[in-house]
């Protein structure tokens, strides 16, 4: 098990201050929290923000420095704010109670120059959060949850297996450039992972190495994102949600071309992938497997520059 990590970052604005947290909150991590907010108190901060747009997970341990901070916040005329907790968090606020104490919707959290849509909010509070590799594989089985619901009950589901899915997940997270976003509201909605192919990703070798020459000689690009989409069914937003995990996550591996492959069969997981934009290339020959995948791809601005 890896060790937990939390970076802080500090921003002050006359008697107001946004504290951003990056990371996970657990044991480790508690008193290096403590003492940050500690220090805002004696500054003279009257509001402190916390944005927690990027943390992973908060134990008992972690509220209860947020309900300390905040009861010794009250004490000077002061205020402690948590901001864009994720899913886990959110639960634990509400089981606990502690949610009308900590949170406040009617007072956004004060935007950080540095990280300006970084993390944007769709309707209905649903974010867009990238994980890290080990905060990724802290949720994997909710990810694989989601990856099922997302094709229980439809044609899809004769082509998922959570068994090989899990695999998939777990040999991509070793890639270099290997990236996992997820939209999430109490609890996941929608989550899409890959990782770059080409010049500055992983080199001309085995799959990477065919894959990379059949789509350079559709497209003229040698160099896209490796990505598998999952959104969760039957949300209302499923499309809108999905196109803006698939064009974050290639905004982020700074890639102008995502692919996926799709068995042959599928047509209902080619059908969902047309509606959000895909096309369909045709079948692959030459890449490890008993069929000939269909080859997908997602220009991320205007139509594919076709090639020979």
């Amino acid at each position: 098990m890896p060790l937990s990590r939390l970076d802080i970052h500090r921003r002050n604005r006359g008697e107001r201050t946004l504290v951003t947290l990056a990371g996970d909150i657990g044991p480790a991590t508690t008193p290096l929290l403590r003492a940050a907010l500690e220090q805002c108190l004696l500054d003279g901060v009257t509001v402190i923000d916390v944005d927690l747009t990027t943390v992973g997970s908060c134990d008992a341990m972690g509220l209860d420095v947020f309900l300390s901070a905040s009861r010794r916040a009250g004490r000077v005329h002061a205020s402690l704010l948590l901001h864009h907790p994720c899913a886990q968090i959110t639960r634990l606020l509400t089981v606990t109670g502690s949610a009308a104490l900590l949170t406040s919707k009617g007072t956004p959290v004060p935007e950080d120059p540095a990280r300006r849509s970084d993390q944007p909010v769709l309707e209905d509070g649903i974010r867009l959060r990238r994980l890290s590799r080990w905060q990724a594989e802290g949720v994997r089985e909710d990810i694989a949850d989601l990856a099922a619901e997302s094709v229980a009950g439809t044609p899809r589901e004769a082509y998922h297996d959570r068994g090989d899915f899990l695999r998939r997940l777990a040999v991509g997270s070793h890639r270099p450039g290997f990236a996992v976003l997820v939209a999430e509201t109490t609890a996941l909605v929608g989550c899409a992972f890959g990782c770059p192919v080409g010049p500055g990703g992983s080199g001309r070798q085995g799959v990477d190495g065919a894959l990379q020459d059949s789509v350079q000689r559709l497209t003229s690009q040698a160099r896209f994102v490796v990505l598998t989409q999952v959104v969760a069914h039957p949300h209302p937003q499923r499309r809108d949600i999905a196109r803006r995990l698939q064009q974050r996550l290639l905004a982020d591996l700074r890639s102008s071309l995502g692919v996926t492959l799709l068995h042959p069969a599928d047509r209902a997981g080619q059908a969902a992938f047309s509606s959000w934009g895909w096309q369909n290339m045709g079948e692959v020959v030459g890449l490890p497997g008993p069929v000939a995948p269909c080859l997908l791809i997602l220009p991320a601005d205007g139509p594919p520059r076709t090639g020979r």
